[in-house]
């Protein structure tokens, strides 16, 4: 894990991995919950018994933005800034998501620091 004192210094560590987090089991309970948070019921996600017969991986598969969402749990296990005034979320750029996460799967969040600019 990285613990830099200010955020002027993760400048000294653009290009480098910064670390990587635990794993993470996504189950079908995290997805029913999050499907309900959000309202996106779209069977792909929470009809267990069609993703069987009708899914070519015959589960169910995590939304997209649920694995997003988990970036505030998984960043602190990497990455520490010891003093700073506040932290707020800046936004994504360009993210996609490119694979399925099928239910019961377990990730992990791998993080590369690639730029640093004052805001």
């Amino acid at each position: 894990m990285l613990v830099v004192e200010t955020p002027q210094d993760l400048k000294q560590h653009i290009g480098q991995e910064l670390g990587v987090s635990d794993w993470v089991t996504i189950d079908q309970d995290m997805i029913d919950k999050f499907a309900e948070t959000t309202g996106d019921h779209q069977w792909i996600h929470v009809d267990v018994e069609r993703a069987k017969r009708e899914l070519p991986i015959g589960t169910t598969i995590a939304h997209g933005y649920l694995t997003l969402s988990l970036l505030p749990r998984l960043s602190p296990q990497i990455m520490e800034i010891k003093h700073r005034s506040r932290g707020i979320n800046y936004g994504s750029n360009k993210v996609r998501f490119t694979g399925m996460v099928p239910a019961g799967s377990r990730v992990r969040m791998r993080s590369t620091l690639k730029a640093c600019e004052d805001v």
